[in-house]
Order: C-alpha cells, then sequence, then structure tokens
C-alpha cells in the first residue's frame, strides 16, 4: 500500500513538472532577474555596458529618501486603502440591493446587473478619458450641470486641485472597478441557504439579526477574498493614476508604480526602479503573510 501511494505521488508530480517548470520561468526567473539589476547601477541609455554591481546601495538610497516614504503612504493610504475599503462597503452593500425582496419583485435584478457590467466591461483607457472629458473645466458635462445647478459658481479644475484631486481619482477608479466585487458578493449572498434565515426571522430576528447570525458567517470568506484582491491589484496599479493625473498635480498624487515608471523610463536609472519595485514586492509579501496568518485562516477556517 505504500509502495504503491509514493509511486501515485511520483506519478502526479511528473504530471504537475510541466505546468510548474512554466510558471518558475514566468515568475522565478523575472523576480531573480529584478533583483540582480536593483543590486547594479544599470541605466536604460547603457543597456550593453550593462551595470556595475553596487551592493545595496540602490536601497539605501530609495529607503533613506523622504519622498519615497510620502509616495509610498499615498500607495498604500488614499490608493490602496481608502478605495478598496470604499468598493468592499459598497460592492456589499449593492450586492444587498440586488439581492434585496423589493428588487425582486420588481424584476429589476437582471437589468441592474446588465448595467452593473458595463463599467467593469469598459476600459481603463477609455473610463479615464470619458472622465477625463466629464471633468474638464471648460467643456466638461460635469461641470457645466454643476453651474448651472448653482453648486458652483464657476468651473473647477477637480484634477488639478489638491483638494479634489485624489476624491476624484478615486471615483474614476472605483467605478470602472467596483462590479467586480459587487458581482462577487451577489454569488455569495445567493449562497446562504433560506432556510436558515426564515428559520431566524421565525425565531424573532430583524434584518440586522439576520444579517449578523446567518448572512455574514457564509459571506465573510468570500469578501475576505476579495479584500485581499482588490489590495493586490490596486497596490500594484499603474494605470489609472498615470492615465489620469500623471503623479501630479506636481507630484501630489504619485505612487509607487508611476515612481518605478519614471525612474526607469523617464530618468533611465533602471536599478533605482527595479529596487522600488523589489519594495513593492516584499510589501505585498508581508500583506499576504500577515493576512493568511491571522484573517485568513481564522475567517476561512470557521466558514460553513
Amino acid at each position: 500500500m505504500f509502495g504503491r501511494s509514493r509511486r501515485d505521488g511520483l506519478i502526479a508530480w511528473a504530471m504537475l513538472a510541466p505546468a510548474l517548470l512554466v510558471l518558475a520561468g514566468f515568475y522565478l526567473y523575472p523576480t531573480g532577474y529584478g533583483l540582480w539589476i536593483s543590486l547594479t547601477d544599470l541605466n536604460l541609455l547603457r543597456l550593453r555596458q550593462g551595470g556595475s554591481f553596487v551592493g545595496l546601495a540602490n536601497y539605501e538610497a530609495v529607503l533613506g529618501d523622504s519622498e519615497f516614504w510620502r509616495v509610498m503612504w499615498r500607495t498604500a493610504f488614499w490608493l490602496t486603502a481608502v478605495s478598496v475599503l470604499l468598493r468592499v462597503v459598497l460592492g456589499l452593500g449593492l450586492a444587498l440591493l440586488l439581492e434585496s425582496a423589493a428588487i425582486r419583485r420588481a424584476k429589476l435584478r437582471t437589468p441592474l446587473r446588465l448595467a452593473l457590467i458595463v463599467p467593469w466591461a469598459t476600459p481603463a483607457i477609455v473610463a479615464v478619458a470619458t472622465w477625463r472629458w466629464l471633468l474638464d473645466p471648460q467643456f466638461g458635462a460635469i461641470n457645466r450641470a454643476l453651474v448651472w445647478l448653482g453648486l458652483l459658481r464657476e468651473p473647477h479644475p477637480f484634477l488639478a486641485d489638491t483638494a479634489t484631486v485624489w476624491p476624484t481619482l478615486l471615483l474614476i477608479l472605483v467605478w470602472n472597478t467596483l462590479p467586480v466585487a459587487t458581482l462577487a458578493f451577489v454569488a455569495a449572498l445567493q449562497s446562504v441557504p433560506r432556510e436558515l434565515a426564515e428559520a431566524a426571522a421565525l425565531d424573532g430576528a430583524g434584518r440586522a439579526g439576520i444579517f449578523r447570525a446567518v448572512t455574514w458567517p457564509h459571506i465573510a470568506p468570500t469578501v475576505l477574498i476579495v479584500a485581499m484582491l482588490l489590495v493586490f491589484w490596486t497596490f500594484n496599479n499603474f494605470v489609472y493614476v498615470w492615465l489620469t493625473t500623471g503623479g501630479g498635480p506636481g507630484r501630489f498624487t504619485n505612487v509607487l508604480a508611476v515612481e518605478v515608471y519614471v525612474r526607469g523610463f523617464i530618468d533611465f536609472q533602471l536599478g533605482a526602479s527595479a529596487t522600488i519595485g523589489m519594495v513593492m514586492a516584499v510589501a505585498m509579501a508581508i500583506f499576504g503573510a500577515i493576512y493568511m496568518r491571522f484573517a485568513g485562516r481564522r475567517v476561512l477556517g470557521n466558514a460553513p
């Protein structure tokens, strides 16, 4: 029996080996090469000459730069924490609305779901271009509407004012990606046994009590997984900030992914660019480890 089990294990590993080698080629080699570049002074204009080994000099320069930590704060707080929290809260609220009895009686579930898919199906570059046109101080429909309604005395440059640029950028990001969270939560809500909710209602539990005792334990794993994925996708995101503001006004919305691009392809400092990329990878690895240690195992392990 032991010999057969061992043979089956070897066969399984042999069948998985090609896929594992492909994954190693796609992930391990670029990671290792990026780590090597971060230890050199490689310059984009002198690629043929290669870069000289400088050890941890790039890491000392990057981590010792106060501007880098300001960029890290914007990335972690504004771009990631605030936008993920908004999408989780709004997505859960929309999912509960879509699954409500009122929407079912009105037979609006299908039209609303189709409408929800529109932002998700819109490419990021199209979404950003559309919103920038709508927010244009001279020709934008939003500015004209706000002035016409008397909410503004004159058109406002939302993407050029430090007081409004981050809320506006987050509006574009959340609008374009909110359906991902909402549809995942809708699927989770549909998996909640109706019998348990009906039994809780017969016992006198209100809507809040049913949600706390029945609904939340069933959808909590999905909420946590979606939140984790959104953190990974958003922390490393380059498209929305670069296409919307280019890191401006000034460097007010500059984030790590934009900094990687600027250092590597505008300043031509590939070594420094790779260094910031490795710091981002380490930050996400730490977040993933903390998530699995405290949130993931506890909730997923107790999930029904």
